[in-house]
């Protein structure tokens, strides 16, 4: 069986929409679009036709950047519409689940609500490093379990899966689900993605995005990366016209040899701040742990969370706050040298 035989009955069947034909210089008066532009519009491609209904050249442009083919990659509204996409082409309300650990991305849980699929989450210890552990999530799935979403490098954690622990999941699972990793912060891992594995292992499905190492989160542009057929069916449910003209630009735009040259030279300079970050973070008095991370962030436990929030706020340094079993941590991402310092400055006040 394969993975996409696990999709829903209805989905499988499910035809794309038909848009209106598009063809280069010709009147169009097939689609009830305006024939006149606004004098606002200075974009290259004029904002009173419709968008392509996928973007065939940014589609091709990412599938080069990750190293896939262009057939197994959809591009998406950053990779929570991907996410969102995935549960509904494969979870059945009320009868289908997914599994995924904790603490993780929350928003695994928000679309498992929203399509009613039972989510089913595997806790990981702080003790080691929140590290996953294959058979615990193994034994916590069963036959209608339809997607494992594993985060690598986790969030709000920060550690990567080992690419052995991944292949005995992929391997010991088989086609009976869909492996998806969420690979939002690989770039900062210094480690290649596991794109490289989809040629050995059809139920792997992989999460790539321009938001974090691109600085383009507000474009957001996201891919999904699987077999062909998995890929046709999210295509087939996606909404048309999904991406923006405006955003298919600057997203082209920012695929340029300059800009992505210029992307590494930031990554890089994150993750030399997150381990300057992460020794100064470890001298303080307050601080009882700063976890090793492979992202643009640190997990941080502390004395006194409240205080540190409310200092932080008002010094106008905005940290990420999480209750239940991380009420007693912050998430603080890297910024630049500058902000950075920032950060410790009004870190030092609550030494005090």
């Amino acid at each position: 069986m394969r993975i996409a035989d696990l999709a829903r009955a209805e989905i499988r069947a499910l035809k794309p929409y038909e848009a209106a034909v598009q063809i280069d210089d010709t009147i169009r008066l097939n689609a009830n679009e305006a024939p006149w532009t606004s004098s606002g519009d200075h974009f290259r491609r004029p904002l009173n036709r419709y968008p392509e209904i996928r973007p065939a050249g940014l589609r091709i442009a990412l599938a080069e950047r990750y190293g896939c083919a262009a057939g197994n990659l959809l591009v998406t509204r950053g990779t929570s519409e991907a996410i969102d996409l995935l549960i509904r082409v494969f979870c059945r309300a009320g009868q289908d689940n997914i599994v995924t650990t904790t603490p993780t991305f929350s928003m695994y849980r928000h679309y498992a609500e929203i399509q009613g699929a039972e989510l089913r989450e595997v806790e990981t210890a702080r003790d080691s490093n929140f590290a996953i552990d294959a058979d615990a999530i193994l034994e916590t799935c069963d036959e209608t379990t339809r997607l494992i979403f594993l985060c690598s490098p986790n969030n709000p954690t920060g550690g990567l899966i080992p690419v052995e622990t991944l292949v005995d999941i992929l391997e010991r699972r088989g086609n009976q689900s869909a492996v998806v990793v969420d690979e939002a912060y690989i770039e900062f891992a210094e480690r290649a993605s596991v794109v490289g594995l989809l040629e050995r292992y059809e139920n792997l499905v992989v999460l790539r995005t321009l938001s974090k190492a691109l600085a383009y989160a507000g474009a957001r542009c996201g891919s999904v990366i699987g077999p062909r057929e998995v890929i046709n069916m999210l295509d087939a449910v996606q909404a048309p016209y999904a991406l923006a003209t405006p955003v298919v630009e600057c997203v082209e735009n920012g695929l340029q040899t300059a800009c992505l040259n210029e992307a590494e030279q930031w990554v890089r300079s994150v993750i030399a701040e997150r381990a300057r970050l992460a020794d100064a973070l470890a001298g303080m008095s307050f601080v009882r742990r700063v976890w090793p991370s492979a992202a643009n962030f640190l997990l941080v436990e502390v004395d006194a969370v409240d205080e540190l929030m409310q200092k932080s706020g008002q010094d106008k340094v905005l940290l990420r706050y999480f209750d239940g079993a991380l009420s007693d941590c912050v998430r603080i991402t890297v910024g630049t040298r500058a902000e950075n310092d920032r950060l410790l400055q009004t870190l030092a006040k609550v030494e005090h």
